[in-house]
């Protein structure tokens, strides 16, 4: 007989504060025009749970770093040692700290003066547009910049511009019409994989006097001869003022960080919001990340191959007929346009075990929703050929020949025109 008591236990219930008119409202409409007419009653996130078998392209650990026994010890380690430290702002910090240590460091491994780490990314960007723009400010922005850019952008007040991806010509139109302001990019883009023309880009906000801030959250790690980050890997650091980066990407971590001059780092710590309102990183993540930053930093072999899958997947995909959106990095984006058209190719790349990661608005324009595949450095060969198999076997059921980014790549081949490539790997 069982003695399980709290299996008898009867569930308790709830009851939920009734939301006001205009909150039910917006809910509604939620569920109404997007969960409803839209993905049909399903969710376009929610496919089917993954198998054993399954190939997982959907996280962003690009070098295969989120197992990797150095990192996970001395994180342990370190936790078991100091638990989770001092809760408190990281303004706070001065001093030997093993953090600020680890500004250092990191900002010495991109070839900058001084950084800042902070929660997030999203915390980074944010937080720095806040403090170097305000409502007399233009920022402008490639139409893909990452959204913490945007966000930042808005919180600051300030009057956005944005302007064509990766276009410096309407870019410097932009700039030549408002007055000098900042440039914000990326250095990759997490949308599609393609890679900013960041000598354009520095040339023009030199030129015009702006303030250029360059998101290398998808290049850090996995770009220069040691991971330093496209800016640095094309002798740029030294004009460019901000490089930004979430270590959530290559770096396996949680916090995000910023390369800028000693002076500003100062600056930044007491007028930033998320700076100031955010508690430190905990001994445990500043040791993870020190770690992850020796590998990245002694294991080339990761980058190597990193670049190896990319190029093959990209390469065999294109000659499918699959417009990759001149992807020319570890991203890879299967555009099916409208979100009821990308569950149908979600389901069919789930159905052979193929998991990667969908894209819809927010995230994309209305109407140009995606699959994105971000390949790693641990796929084998016979991984990678799956990934082909299954995308070559579902052309004919997602119906890829009538996807509009279909149409735009013949249309792009019978104009014999072809993209400018930005970055060439190493």
């Amino acid at each position: 007989m069982s003695n399980d008591i709290a299996a008898t236990r009867p569930s308790p219930t709830f009851v939920h504060a009734k939301e006001p008119d205009f909150l039910a409202l917006r809910i509604d409409r939620y569920y109404r025009e997007r969960v409803r007419n839209t993905w049909g009653g399903k969710h376009i996130l929610h496919g089917i749970s993954p198998g054993t078998d399954a190939i997982h392209v959907s996280g962003n650990d690009y070098l295969s770093l989120a197992q990797h026994p150095k990192i996970l010890n001395t994180a342990s380690d370190t936790m078991l040692h100091e638990g989770n430290g001092l809760l408190m702002s990281g303004i706070f910090l001065h001093g030997a700290n093993p953090q600020l240590e680890l500004e250092r460091e990191i900002a010495h491994f991109m070839h900058a003066e001084a950084g800042v780490l902070c929660q997030s990314g999203w915390c980074a960007n944010t937080g720095l547009i806040q403090t170097v723009a305000n409502e007399r400010t233009p920022v402008y922005a490639d139409m893909l910049a990452h959204m913490s850019l945007w966000e930042g952008i808005r919180s600051a007040g300030a009057n956005a511009v944005a302007f064509h991806h990766n276009d410096p010509e309407h870019l410097e139109r932009q700039v030549l019409r408002h007055g000098p302001g900042v440039i914000v990019v990326d250095s990759v883009y997490s949308t599609n994989g393609s890679v900013c023309p960041l000598q354009d880009v520095v040339r023009i906000g030199n030129a015009h006097g702006c303030v250029l801030v360059v998101d290398e959250s998808h290049s850090l790690g996995t770009h220069g001869p040691r991971g330093e980050g496209l800016v640095a890997a094309l002798g740029l650091a030294g004009q460019v003022h901000f490089r930004t980066a979430s270590l959530a990407k290559a770096f396996a971590g949680r916090a995000g960080f910023i390369a800028c001059s000693e002076r500003f780092s100062s600056y930044f710590k007491y007028e930033s919001n998320p700076m100031i309102f955010s508690s430190t990183l905990l001994p445990y993540e500043v040791a993870g990340l020190r770690a992850t930053l020796e590998v990245i930093k002694n294991e080339g072999w990761r980058r190597q191959r990193l670049h190896a899958n990319a190029a093959y997947l990209r390469s065999r995909l294109d000659e499918l007929g699959y417009n990759l959106h001149d992807s020319a990095s570890q991203i890879i984006a299967l555009e099916a346009g409208p979100e009821p058209q990308t569950m149908v190719l979600r389901d069919a790349l789930e159905a052979r075990g193929i998991f990667g990661s969908v894209f819809c608005a927010p995230a994309t324009p209305k109407n140009r929703s995606l699959i994105r595949l971000s390949i790693n450095c641990s796929l084998t060969q016979a991984e990678l050929d799956r990934i082909v198999r299954a995308c070559r076997d579902i052309r004919e059921e997602v119906d890829m020949a009538g996807w509009p980014s279909t149409r735009r790549k013949r249309s792009r081949a019978e104009q014999g025109t072809a993209p400018r490539p930005a970055f060439s790997e190493p």
